[in-house]
């Protein structure tokens, strides 16, 4: 019986000690961080996703068919507006070329036998053996056959060599550039065959060039902030590629109509860069902008960690003493970072940050 006592006896100090020691740490643990209230400015920012893009993106494309014959840049180069891209070599099939040789044959003997007519004519005419208005016939018939002859001599010309010299103007098959720009992108390389741009068909895309001294960012928002923006809003643009680079831009348009991504509503949006810190933006960065909504300056805020949202109040926690309590307070503008505390606390009160919980 006696020993069952003192083996009783034990067990209990052995649980009293565990108790002791684990408390004691968990008390340890339980240091309560304070914030103080401070005064600041905080802004409420509607978020938009998307890249970098040129204001206007040209796709080079011919009017003439061939096989590319040379290539005058590379990519990145700066072309100058009607600094030649690309020299079209013609290649056109047997039948077409032996279709247009003939045609121009055709109109060479109709010209000569008109030719031979005319001067037939003109010597009756002389002898007043016909009449003006007959002269005047085969004088026209005869111009208009020359100039047929002409057309296919200048289009077979074309075809074998790719250039021909028109009214002291020359007319080649080198593409030009159409504005001053930067070559983006380049879908046509030497011996590649080229479709020519008509009324029936979209044409061979050669090069796609921009302006990048007009740059845009193009987004989406959000139809929960949509309705808090209006053209002229001042943006702030964050590239993914240059963390440290200050991009400041304005809110030009907003679609007027949304699409669906999933189970989102979005809105397309454009912003002019204004300021990119001298550092050259190139198409196609990723980027975020964020569009100040809404701003208030020199007012009392918190990090929005310590506030406790419970059955749609707000509280926090506020130590006086050793004793804890929660106060209600009515909060204002959010950054996600910090809050707005427009009533029930005063600058430089300590509120309790506690430790965040674990997860097991």
């Amino acid at each position: 019986m006696k020993k069952v006592l003192i083996y009783g006896v034990g067990v209990i100090l052995v649980v009293i000690a565990i108790m002791f020691i684990f408390g004691g740490k968990k008390g340890n643990g339980q240091d309560l961080k304070l914030v103080a209230v401070e005064k600041g400015d905080i802004a409420e920012k509607a978020l938009a996703v998307g890249t970098i893009e040129p204001d206007k993106e040209i796709r080079v494309k011919s009017t003439i068919s061939g096989i590319i014959d040379e290539v005058f840049f590379k990519i990145g180069d700066l072309a100058e507006k009607d600094q030649p891209l690309f020299k079209i070599s013609p290649n056109p099939t047997p039948l077409e070329y032996v279709e247009t040789r003939r045609n121009m044959e055709i109109a060479e003997v109709t010209m000569k036998q008109l030719l031979k007519e005319k001067e037939r004519n003109l010597s009756l005419y002389k002898d007043r053996l016909i009449s003006l208005s007959d002269m005047d016939a085969i004088e026209a018939r005869y111009n208009e056959i020359n100039l047929r002859y002409k057309i296919a001599k200048e289009r077979f010309q074309l075809l074998e060599k790719g250039r021909i010299m028109v009214s002291d103007k020359n007319i080649n098959s080198v593409i030009y550039s159409p504005i001053k720009g930067v070559i983006l992108s380049q879908t046509v390389y030497e011996g590649d065959p080229v479709v020519p741009l008509t009324n029936f068909q979209p044409g061979t895309e050669l090069c796609a060039m921009a302006d990048l001294g007009k740059i845009l960012f193009k987004g989406t928002v959000d139809e929960i902030d949509v309705g808090k923006l209006e053209p002229g809003m001042l943006v702030e643009i964050q590239v993914g590629a240059l963390p440290n680079v200050k991009v400041e831009g304005k809110l030009m348009r907003i679609s007027p109509k949304a699409k669906k991504d999933g189970n989102a509503t979005l809105f397309d949006i454009e912003v002019a860069v204004l300021e990119s810190s001298g550092k050259t933006l190139r198409a196609g960065y990723s980027a975020t902008a964020y569009i100040k909504t809404q701003e208030r300056k020199d007012v009392l805020l918190l990090p929005e960690r310590v506030v406790i949202f419970d059955k749609g109040k707000q509280f926090v926690e506020v130590k006086e003493g050793e004793n804890i309590s929660r106060v209600e307070v009515k909060t204002g503008l959010s950054d996600s970072v910090n809050i707005e505390i427009a009533e029930g606390l005063k600058q430089g009160q300590q509120v309790v940050e506690r430790p965040p919980r674990e997860i097991k």
